[in-house]
């Protein structure tokens, strides 16, 4: 769907505009994450290098921001390039829920003040994370890019990081090789369904390069 943008919108400011703001979203996202992250999980209280509600504030700016721009292009260019328009808008969705998600983080580091640890879970957690921290720079520079094939390889993270956080979340309720502390426990669930949730934007994100537009945020259809 993306590829479609410089086609329809070469001669347009307005849509630059708007894309080059929904990248410098993603950037926002990916530092407001990585910091988190780090809070949470390496050291043993809630300070943070910047202010992230603040930084999250202007994303919700930004979004706004975006809105207007594909609003006013549409409004001039006519509804031959709504498809388009109505995929960025969906994506600025995305960017701003991982937002969202990214808060969440920093209020458990803000209630659980030593670093968290997985226990018995501790190999699956990282390996969570690993997959988040490494997709989030890639679609990046997929929506830049516009690579169907990177895009691709994006999307297949989802169905395998959304199983491990759930094999988490299943195995401390069940209470299997669980020796954590009730703190501990909980800040870990919610922590792994964040992650997982942070993968499945970040995924829907990247559908939005290789789907039509109704097919954003589903598997390609073969």
């Amino acid at each position: 769907m993306f590829e479609k943008f410089k086609e329809l919108f070469s001669s347009e400011n307005l849509l630059d505009s708007a894309l080059n703001t929904t990248l410098t979203m993603m950037e926002f996202d990916h530092k407001m994450y990585d910091a988190a992250r780090k809070t949470l999980r390496e050291t043993d209280t809630d300070e943070l290098p910047f202010d992230i509600r603040k930084t999250d504030r202007k994303i919700n700016k930004f979004e706004r921001e975006v809105r207007r721009q594909v609003m006013t292009h549409l409004t001039i260019a006519g509804t031959q390039n709504l498809a388009p328009g109505l995929a960025l808008v969906s994506i600025v969705i995305d960017v701003e829920r991982i937002g969202d998600y990214t808060k969440n983080i920093v209020g458990l580091a803000s209630l659980h003040k030593k670093r968290l640890k997985g226990g018995a879970y501790e190999t699956t957690l990282k390996e969570i994370e690993q997959v988040n921290d490494e997709v989030f720079p890639e679609v990046i520079e997929v929506l830049k890019s516009q690579d169907k094939k990177r895009g691709r390889e994006v999307m297949l993270t989802e169905e395998e990081t959304a199983r491990k956080a759930e094999s988490i979340i299943t195995g401390m309720i069940r209470g299997q090789n669980n020796k954590l502390s009730i703190a501990d426990a909980v800040c870990l669930c919610l922590y792994a369904r964040h992650l997982k949730r942070i993968n499945a934007h970040l995924t829907n994100i990247a559908s939005s390069i290789v789907n039509p537009f109704p097919r954003i945020g589903f598997r390609e259809k073969q």
